[in-house]
């Protein structure tokens, strides 16, 4: 009873929710091992409650580090799941799997999770607004992170000297979205600026989550558990892949685009759409649009420099045609949608649409 009562004192009423959901999704991962669905569906929702851990252990460390740290290892930290099952599916030959899971990651974000904000958000309080600079500013880092991140697709198809070079121009890509991220960290950690996008994510997902702030020797504890839970079910969930797409008839490319790249961040998306609820516009579009920043500064040029030591083939960000053009349509169209300041409902049922209707060109390959 007394080591109850300690624990209610420090952890709240949904850590400990969580953290019992996820012990039971990562002992059924490691229980049920037969058939071709049930284990796939037990370790997605096992991805899915890990990397709601640790974005909950990497959100208590602002009580210590500060809200522009937090929002740097949030960059580092915040998409260890699908880093993990990345590597995985890249060491069992999935790659298709991969670069489908990458750009559909960042099409989710922008277009499903920012439309349902806007949807829900217009819904209770009529038409969305939040600064033009902002929005702006973030979209116009995304188009340049994607347009960079797309370089090496752009040298296959067009043929150019540099076809032939798809691995070194890669690296070379990697390197430099990943400078990109290093530079900005400076700008993160300074606390005389405007707040960024990160830092406003971090300081409104505190506000939700931290109800009793965590020490730093057990926020640091929680996230390295977590860290090490994320690549045990990550395994996992790639080894129930396989069996789960023959079963289903779905194809590489529809499992990395939707099923992956949802299961990662599930759960940190459904705080941008509570924030649109309680018109916090401004802070929702930080939260929602940080998240594919992310993935095209930090996630994709880490796979490419850790793709030669994990096994299995190269991954050198050359992207299929539908890929490219669909992310490319994706990040125009929502820098149009935003670039007034301004949405509603029906902007945002057009964006879910969008969603819907590229997704299900990839449902056959």
């Amino acid at each position: 009873m007394t080591a109850l009562t300690g624990a209610s004192r420090v952890f709240s009423r949904s850590d400990l929710i969580l953290f019992g959901l996820t012990g039971l999704a990562v002992l059924g991962s490691a229980l049920v091992t037969s058939g071709s669905l049930a284990p796939f569906l037990i370790t997605a929702v096992a991805v899915t409650l890990v990397a709601a851990m640790v974005g909950r252990a990497v959100d208590h460390l602002a009580d210590r580090l500060g809200a522009g740290a937090v929002g740097v290892l949030q960059g580092a930290l915040g998409n260890l799941p699908e880093l993990f099952v990345s590597v995985f599916a890249l060491r069992a030959g999935l790659t298709t799997v991969v670069s489908s899971a990458i750009i559909g990651s960042i099409m989710a974000n922008l277009l499903l999770v920012l439309g349902l904000s806007f949807v829900v958000g217009s819904a209770r309080h009529g038409v969305l607004r939040f600064s033009i600079q902002r929005a702006r500013l973030i979209m116009g880092l995304m188009i340049l992170s994607v347009a960079s991140m797309l370089i090496p697709s752009l040298a296959a198809y067009i043929h150019s000297p540099a076809a032939g070079h798809e691995v070194a121009l890669a690296r070379v890509t990697a390197v430099v979205l990943l400078a990109v991220f290093a530079l900005s960290i400076p700008v993160s950690l300074r606390r005389d600026l405007e707040p960024t996008a990160a830092e406003e994510a971090a300081e409104v997902k505190q506000e939700i989550d931290a109800d009793n702030p965590w020490p730093l020797w057990l926020a640091v504890g929680v996230l390295v558990v977590a860290a090490m839970g994320a690549a045990y079910v990550s395994d996992q969930f790639v080894n129930a892949l396989t069996p789960a797409m023959h079963s289903l008839h779905i194809s590489q490319a529809f499992s990395g685009l939707v099923i992956v790249a949802l299961a990662g961040n599930a759960v940190e998306n459904a705080v941008g759409v509570k924030l649109a609820w309680q018109n916090r516009t401004d802070h929702a579009l930080s939260v929602v649009l940080n998240s594919p920043l992310q993935i095209a500064l930090v996630l994709a040029p880490a796979l490419v420099l850790l793709s030669p030591v994990i096994g299995g083939p190269a991954f050198t960000l050359v992207f299929n045609p539908m890929l490219v053009t669909t992310v490319g349509i994706a990040t125009v169209a929502v820098l149009y949608l935003i670039s007034d300041g301004e949405s509603d409902w029906l902007e945002g049922s057009a964006m879910i649409g969008l969603y819907v209707l590229i997704a299900t060109a990839f449902w056959w390959g």
